[in-house]
């Protein structure tokens, strides 16, 4: 076969390629005109005879599920949308995004804490005028709480960016994707976006399980993704194109164990965990490392999720066996019932409680009132310990409430990508501008950069739960001054 022949076959084998990843999520890109990233691919309706029917099917069911979770402003994601926001969606897949504008204007008056209106607002306002895409990326509908604290970080920029007059002149549009925490979901998710040009930057995922699982993904599509969220060791070095906004677990597990040693001075501890999260043993063996190497003791390691376990028998264990001074909560999202069982079984003698920053969460508010009081958690950033900025004061004027680091850090993944759309706006030139040692930002308070491994150079902020008047619950967290 001559070069020219073999050149052409692998053009087309690419496109059909997409085609099939892509589906009809690719419509929502293309429904705003023409973008200013690459030009999208040409359709192909050739198809590959090679493939069985049951992988044509599998093909099929995943196309589809991509379809139903990636949206523009043409679907809700969110559940619980209003008349206006479903008239909203409909007009704008319909492309009638004068309505659109006016639909979802009137969503956001009746309700101003939404993000995903906002966006879908600006969406809307750009139409099918030229314009720069990000996407991203987090399980919207199987945790909308978590996920809405991170949208209000990336509207929140894109607001601010738009109103000003865009990157360099031009809009940012931000589309969608319900990952739903899910390795299957959110890797299809990506080849999708990976196959569309349009798209210049992602932020995501949710949990360092996921974006382990997508990141080579992301990075073969040498496509940019920056997690707001994600803290395990591991992603630290996962490829070139993989960044990250929040700190990794070794700044959180060494800043805890600093704290028990130093401030505590405590030095046997009793650690629970989730074996089957790659962010909560990240933070296991981070704060147990650093609990070794300054002559602490770690009597007992619980799984949290081992057949049997229990709580109260496990604070038992730990108290009156092993003689443990100090409890680790290593708990990740799905393992917070599990840790506050054992915060209510903490009783006599009740002893001093920490945490990673999955347990920054109303539900652990809501759930363990007075047992929780006093836990120690490691996070990213807090209102209150950055009382001047003016990301807080923007946030609540949009808002009309407070933000939490999660909102954020997903401002600072949305703010680092706009920079770098605006020194380069192709895959690669967000990359390269990303990971100039130059490379600086002023983010939601400190300023924005990265290290060689892609990892977020921030210290991490301590925080501790008390009575308080700031939530509906009674209760509330507080930072601790350094």
């Amino acid at each position: 076969m001559s070069q020219k022949n073999e050149t052409l076959a692998l053009v087309l084998s690419f496109i059909v390629t997409g085609v099939i990843l892509g589906g009809g999520a690719w419509l929502f890109f293309n429904q705003g005109g023409n973008n200013s990233g690459s030009n999208a691919a040409n359709q192909s309706n050739q198809s590959n005879q090679s493939n069985s029917s049951s992988n044509n099917q599998s093909n099929s069911n995943q196309t589809s599920n991509v379809d139903n979770s990636v949206s523009a402003g043409e679907k809700i994601l969110i559940p619980g949308g209003t008349p206006e926001k479903e008239a909203a969606a409909r007009s704008f897949a319909s492309g009638n995004y004068e309505a659109a504008v006016k639909d979802f204007s009137a969503t956001l008056a009746k309700n101003k804490n939404d993000p995903e209106a906002l966006i879908y607002l600006n969406n809307a306002k750009i139409g099918k005028n030229k314009s720069y895409t990000i996407a991203v990326s987090f399980p919207i509908r199987s945790d909308p709480n978590s996920s809405q604290e991170i949208l209000r970080g990336v509207a929140q920029a894109q607001n601010q960016v738009n109103q000003a007059g865009g990157v360099n002149g031009i809009p940012l549009k931000v589309a969608i994707a319900d990952d739903n925490n899910k390795i299957e979901q959110a890797q299809a998710i990506a080849k999708t976006l990976v196959s569309n040009p349009e798209v210049l930057g992602v932020v995501g995922n949710f949990s360092s399980d996921v974006t382990l699982s997508t990141g080579k993904i992301y990075g073969q599509g040498q496509l940019v993704l920056i997690s707001p969220t994600s803290t395990a060791t591991q992603i630290s070095g996962l490829d070139k194109f993989v960044f990250r906004t929040v700190p990794s677990d070794r700044f959180a597990g060494d800043s805890l164990a600093r704290y028990m040693l130093t401030n505590l001075k405590k030095t046997k501890v009793a650690v629970f965990f989730n074996s089957k999260s790659d962010y909560s043993k990240s933070l296991k063996d981070v704060f147990t490392t650093a609990v070794f190497g300054s002559g602490g003791q770690v009597v007992k390691e619980f799984d949290m999720i081992a057949a049997g376990f229990d709580g109260s028998h496990s604070m038992r264990d730990a108290v009156v066996l092993q003689g443990a001074e100090v409890i680790l909560l290593a708990s990740n999202t799905g393992t917070i019932d599990q840790a506050l069982q054992v915060a209510q079984a903490n009783t006599s003698p009740r002893l001093p409680m920490l945490g990673g920053d999955d347990l920054y969460a109303a539900k652990t508010l809501q759930v363990g009132q007075q047992a929780v009081e006093e836990l120690t958690l490691a996070v990213a950033w807090h209102i209150l310990a950055n009382p001047n900025a003016d990301f807080p004061r923007e946030a609540n004027q949009l808002w009309g409430g407070e933000v939490n680091w999660r909102s954020a850090m997903a401002f600072d993944a949305t703010t680092a990508l706009i920079a770098a759309l605006a020194k380069n706006p192709t895959r690669k030139g967000v990359q390269a501008t990303l990971s100039s040692p130059n490379f600086r930002v002023t983010g939601a308070a400190n300023e924005i950069k990265f290290l060689p491994s892609g990892d977020r150079n921030q210290a991490i902020q301590l925080v501790t739960i008390k009575k308080g008047t700031r939530t509906n619950l009674g209760y509330e967290f507080v930072p601790i001054n350094p």
